[in-house]
């Protein structure tokens, strides 16, 4: 049962990318979409589930929360070290990154995302069978937008189709490896919250410093990627709130 509805991820996975890919000129809207969408993610879903573990405190601070002042501050550190936005770019749609592992990298963490989301789909169903519907709803909701960010944040950082696809058919793949695999690799709370809490952050810090920039660029800013940007988040929330 747990590979089965790993396996209606992969499909909304797919389908997600498919979205994206025959957008075409209207990319700008995707991008805003898309960054939309990684706000109620991480402000919807990442926190209040790494909260909802009863993790840790640090010096007063729950451990997720560090976690994501951590990702969001080295990202940071990182892109000014290497010098990636220094040039005054007038228009980001036209242009190509010369970092493309930063767009892997980005990928990278969204194919460890599904992986834990496949896991929580195979450790809930251990338990309690009727749960494990109910996250697998949430994953596969979830999946259509990992498969959509997948992609675009691929595609974004310069990098060739093939490599694109290459990362989202991992994507793709990732639930369902995710839920076989969690009887033998079970991820304590606290790991999995101070996870959770170190996605957000690189989440966040992709979303408001490379997205929405790119979306919003002179030649593109209009009214409609703003609401797709507001959008993209209201969705999340929509999202959420059906399969919570």
């Amino acid at each position: 049962m747990p590979i089965l509805l790993s396996l209606a991820a992969f499909v909304m996975t797919l389908l997600g990318w498919l979205v994206a890919d025959r957008i075409g000129r209207r990319r700008h809207l995707v991008l805003g979409f898309a960054a939309g969408v990684m706000l109620g993610v991480v402000a919807f879903d990442l926190l209040p589930e790494a909260l909802a573990l009863s993790p840790p405190y640090v010096h007063g601070v729950p451990l997720p929360m560090l976690t994501l002042a951590l990702a969001f501050l080295a990202i940071h550190v990182v892109e000014r070290s290497l010098g990636m936005h220094d040039a005054h770019e007038t228009d980001y749609a036209t242009h190509r990154h010369a970092r493309a592992n930063v767009g892997l990298t980005a990928a990278s963490a969204l194919v460890l995302h599904s992986f834990l989301d496949g896991s929580a789909i195979g450790a809930t169903y251990q338990t309690n069978p009727s749960l494990a519907v109910a996250v697998a709803i949430g994953v596969i909701a979830h999946d259509f937008t990992d498969g959509f960010n997948t992609y675009t944040l691929t595609s974004l950082y310069g990098n060739a189709r093939r490599r694109a696809l290459t990362l989202l058919t991992l994507d793709a793949l990732a639930p369902i490896a995710g839920a076989t695999l969690t009887s033998l690799l079970p991820i304590p709370d606290t790991a999995l919250g101070a996870y959770l809490g170190l996605f957000a952050g690189f989440l966040l810090y992709l979303a408001t410093s490379d997205i929405l920039p790119e979306a919003h660029t002179p030649r593109r800013a209009t009214g409609w990627t703003l609401t797709a940007t507001v959008l993209g988040a209201l969705f999340m929330w929509v999202v959420i709130g059906l399969t919570d």
